[in-house]
């Protein structure tokens, strides 16, 4: 499912049904065309939140019924009504008038009673059964109203009069006569109080008391707006709190009032100059009760009641006759001049309403993956590929339409063009696709021991290891075969660089080669210490330079004033703590430099490192210094004995097994070590080691000798 969506003010706007949305066939046609309607987009991208919700020419009124469960519209040609029923998600049945509807209101909570104005000056009653009874009026009606209280019927009509028919008595009451020739084009009654309010076609709204049947107040629009030219009131709407009155005029200018004041608070305009068509307070909505929706036959406009600031937008392709809100929800209907009726659903204004709730994870999914079906159709290619498949003499036609740092193709042209420049990409992709399946084939036979099968890892295997040992083989396998990951391990383009700047930032502690190192600077703890050793090496030079210092500001101070001597003595100690610093510092980089110094001839001595035989090695450690060479070096030095070459036999079986035997020498002498101190007390005693083994029985490898033998 594909759903057109548009953002105004930071709020996403979803057209789920419309003109250029979708697009439905039946079925017996769909079948017939399968084959062309494969490549058929907008037949493939339909979406059918309600089945058959369009009429055959135009839509001309919508509204949704008091329970929330069905909506009705009226529409043409021919001049039908149909009715929508939501628990189904498709049309319950239509049924044909003889002539246009005007208006029509809900009198029920479900469609089952309804009344309707036609262009013929008719009112018809319909019930289940159909039209239940018909009369007419004296001139063409434009608008009704009814009142639950008197069960009176208003009509607006062209001419200076409401008409009243009561539906109690079944008879024409006493009209209201207006203080107008033109006609009334919209009416509206607040069901706080009461108030019925009509918006005449000179430019103002009178308001009437249906108990007293007497005028209560009038208000002059065209004196607010400040025009020229007279202006017409098309629309009138009373808001549920019984306070607040909006009504839109023909230039396409919405006001709001407060009813206990003249002058409206907020005043705006559609920008089209077009007749407000109608108006809808957002009131009914758990979320945000403070917005109020104004349409005209361009779009449709959600702004704050209170200072005007624009909300967000809908803006059909086609014009707009009419729109309904349902309640507690994000979802309008709008009825317009094109075949499908229009449905948009604002996800910030409310959720979905409950018989298509699934809009809401339909909406998220969205959000998480916009896509954009304006180039759906388009490729995009950069420079180089323009220069690789040889189109660069198309550059500037309309065969490449240039967008940032490349250029938008045709998906066809590409491919054909493709296909001439490398011969082999379509057998190579073939080839490609058909080993990945053949994989996946032969993955699905085979089962798993449960581990990862290395073999198929072939790119980022340190990144396995360390997931393997943080997560667990179960969590790295899973990850390693997910469809969304697989590329990762396998592709080589996924191989991640170490040493790049990237990856060293987010693991600094994993060891790279060829990295500069740079010496540390010291500590406040170091700095500490080296300052403590050099006030204890120079403990006796400082005393006596302060002992000096102090004797000759008491000579100063006998021959100056005190003044002169203190500034005295604190130059004496600033040029004194300066050379300490100097000193300081000297001492810091020298320390640096031979740290430094040090650490390259390692650097070097490492860089330069091979093994050493026994003859070069002993060279090596003659010429060492002695100083530096420990006491035990120097005594494994002098006790080791050279290994014959021929002192061991090593032979081999077949099947690779080998047998070392040691051939020992006979009359060898060895160097002994004798200490000055120890040969004056032991002259007389020779040490030829133990001369009888510890446990009898015990194994003796010289002789080859086993326990009981």
């Amino acid at each position: 499912m594909v759903l057109k969506s548009t953002s105004a003010g930071n709020v996403s706007v979803y057209q789920v049904s419309g003109s250029n949305v979708s697009r439905s066939l039946p079925d017996w046609i769909a079948k017939k065309r399968k084959r062309t309607l494969k490549n058929d987009i907008d037949y493939q991208n339909r979406i059918e939140l309600l089945q058959d919700f369009e009429f055959s020419e135009a839509s001309n009124k919508i509204k949704v019924t008091p329970d929330g469960q069905y909506a009705i519209a009226t529409g043409t040609y021919k001049p039908q009504i149909h009715v929508y029923e939501f628990s189904n998600l498709s049309l319950k049945f239509d049924r044909h008038t003889d002539c246009e509807n005007v208006d029509f209101l809900v009198l029920s909570h479900d469609w089952s009673k309804s009344v309707h104005l036609q262009n013929d000056r008719s009112i018809e009653f319909h019930t289940k059964g159909g039209i239940y009874y018909k009369s007419r009026v004296p001139t063409f009606g434009r608008c009704l109203t009814y009142n639950e209280q008197n069960c009176d019927l208003y009509i607006g009509a062209a001419g200076n009069e409401v008409f009243r028919l009561n539906l109690e008595q079944g008879r024409f009451m006493q009209p209201f006569e207006l203080d107008t020739l033109s006609g009334v084009n919209s009416t509206d009654l607040n069901k706080v109080h009461g108030l019925f309010s009509a918006g005449l076609e000179d430019g103002t709204v009178e308001f009437w008391d249906p108990r007293a049947k007497q005028r209560v107040a009038k208000l002059l629009i065209n004196d607010d707006l400040n025009e020229n030219v007279n202006v017409g009131i098309t629309s009138v709407k009373f808001r549920n709190d019984g306070l607040n009155f909006a009504c839109g005029t023909s230039n396409g200018y919405s006001l709001i009032y407060d009813l206990r004041n003249s002058k409206p608070s907020v005043v705006k305009d559609q920008g089209y100059g077009y007749e407000v068509k109608k108006i809808i307070w957002i009131d009914e909505n758990s979320t945000d009760s403070n917005k109020i929706l104004t349409t005209d036959k361009r779009i449709a406009k959600i702004w704050d009641r209170f200072d005007g600031k624009a909300y967000t937008s809908m803006e059909p392709s086609v014009d707009i006759n009419d729109v309904d809100y349902i309640p507690n929800s994000g979802m309008f209907f709008m009825a317009n001049e094109g075949q499908p009726m229009h449905t948009y659903y604002i996800p910030n204004l409310g959720p979905a309403p409950k018989w298509c709730s699934f809009l809401d994870s339909v909406t998220e999914e969205l959000e998480e993956k916009p896509s954009d079906s304006v180039y759906a159709n388009y490729r995009f290619i950069t420079k180089q590929d323009v220069q690789s498949l040889n189109l660069s003499h198309l550059v500037g036609t309309n065969v490449l339409r240039s967008y940032m740092h490349g250029f938008f193709i045709d998906t066809e042209l590409y491919d054909k063009v493709n296909l001439i420049s490398n011969p082999n990409s379509y057998r190579e992709e073939r080839e490609r696709e058909i080993k990945k399946r053949i994989e996946k084939e032969r993955e699905s036979r085979i089962r798993t021991t449960g581990a990862i099968k290395k073999t198929k890892i072939t790119v980022n295997k340190e990144l396995v290891e360390k997931l393997e040992q943080k997560q667990g083989s179960s969590a790295a396998e899973e990850l390693v075969n997910d469809e969304r990951f697989k590329e990762m391990f396998e592709n080589p383009e996924f191989q991640i660089d170490q040493n790049a700047h990237d990856y060293k930032q987010l693991n600094p502690s994993v060891k790279v080669k060829d990295v500069e190192y740079k010496p540390k600077g010291l500590t406040a703890a170091e700095e500490s210490d080296e300052e403590r050793i050099e006030m204890n090496q120079n403990k006796t030079g400082y005393t006596n330079l302060w002992d000096s210092d102090d004797e000759k500001s008491d000579e100063e101070a006998e021959e100056d004033d005190e003044e002169s001597a203190k500034k005295k003595a604190e130059e004496e100690k600033l040029k004194e703590a300066r050379r300490k610093q100097a000193e300081k510092v000297q001492k810091q980089l020298e320390k640096n430099r031979r740290k430094q110094q040090r650490e390259k001839e390692i650097e070097e001595a490492m860089s330069t490192m091979k093994p050493l035989d026994s003859k070069d090695e002993s060279i090596y450690t003659a010429n060492l210094d002695k100083s530096r060479v420990s006491f035990k070096k120097q005594l494994d030095d002098l006790n080791r004995v050279s290994k014959p070459k021929s002192s061991s036999r090593i032979h081999k079986n077949i099947r690779g097994e080998a047998e070392l035997t040691f051939i020992p020498k006979k009359g060898g002498s060895q160097k002994k070590v004798s200490f000055e101190d120890d040969a004056s007390d032991d002259e007389n005693k020779k040490d030829n080691g133990r001369t009888k083994q510890r446990f009898d029985g015990r194994r003796r490898a010289s002789k080859n000798a086993f326990r009981g033998m």
